[in-house]
């Protein structure tokens, strides 16, 4: 991988990773149109790693305000009774053990389908079709949702729910945010209380998942058919700042339109990669990046 394609990489990563669009499909088709074959799932996981991090400091304020009540709420704070501690008296500290219930089914998958989510998964065909499905999904979503639920509303069985929509996205082209955003439409939740547990919930799957990779692949990195670590890192840092603007655009969009542009993109994107399949531009299983 070359320096300008890491940055190329970066970009796409920081502007595509909080839009319900699919950051890996993107990074995966772009990767083989650069020429350097797919920058595989271990680059994809690594580069999430500065778009998390600037969900870190976005939502900063918030992530302190959760941590503190979820301590408080736990060491007794609100009585001695279990339903004390669980944060009865408190939605941010419950909102702590609904983020940390709906990582659960995201970790369990992704273990158990680690070389699929590494091999089969990265079709360019099974992509192109969670494009295409997944956005009618999160139009009829935007479409029939009531809108009407608050983040404080959250319940076990949502925050369930919620996990497995996002755990879908281990398949390149669902979308995490997009899974996770048409969940909560579906379940009745406005448009920003789905974007903005989408953005908390993904910071302990993402970067678990991101921080993992880091230490398996250290040792692979420059050998080849693997980035090297520089422009792994460069890639990083460029999706961290697009990201954090990303992230102040997106919030503010969702409050006042629909994901209407969002789903015909997804659906041209679609037919675009399958219309390059056909010419013979992209390849199904493209070679692993060197």
């Amino acid at each position: 991988m070359t320096w300008w394609e890491a940055v190329v990489l970066g970009l796409v990563q920081g502007l595509t990773e909080f839009l319900p669009v699919s950051s890996s499909a993107h990074l995966r088709i772009v990767g083989e149109l650069l020429g350097g074959g797919d920058p595989g799932a271990a680059f994809t996981a690594i580069t999430q790693i500065g778009t998390e991090t600037a969900v870190l400091l976005y939502f900063r304020r918030d992530i302190a305000r959760i941590c503190v009540a979820w301590w408080q709420a736990l060491r007794g704070d609100h009585g001695d009774g279990w339903r004390a501690r669980m944060g009865q008296a408190d939605p941010d500290a419950r909102m702590a053990w609904w983020i940390a219930l709906g990582s659960v089914p995201i970790v369990v998958l992704g273990l158990a389908f680690e070389d699929s989510i590494k091999g089969p998964f990265r079709n360019l065909y099974l992509v192109a079709l969670s494009l295409a499905v997944f956005a009618v999904a999160l139009g009829v979503a935007d479409r029939a949702g009531a809108k009407r639920r608050r983040l404080d509303e959250l319940t076990p069985r949502h925050a369930v729910l919620f996990g497995f929509a996002q755990a879908m996205a281990l398949v390149p082209g669902v979308s995490r945010s997009g899974g996770t955003i048409t969940a909560g439409l579906l379940m009745g939740y406005t448009r920003e209380a789905a974007a903005r547990y989408s953005f908390l919930l993904a910071i302990p799957a993402v970067l678990g998942s991101g921080l993992q990779q880091l230490v398996t692949s250290i040792g692979d990195f420059g050998e080849p058919g693997t980035p090297g670590l520089g422009a792994t890192v460069l890639a990083t840092a460029i999706a961290f700042v697009v990201g954090y603007l990303v992230i102040i655009a997106f919030l503010r969009i969702v409050s006042a339109y629909s994901y209407q542009p969002f789903v015909l993109y997804r659906i041209g994107l679609a037919t675009v990669v399958v219309v390059l399949l056909w010419l013979g531009v992209l390849e199904p299983f493209g070679s692993t990046t060197g």
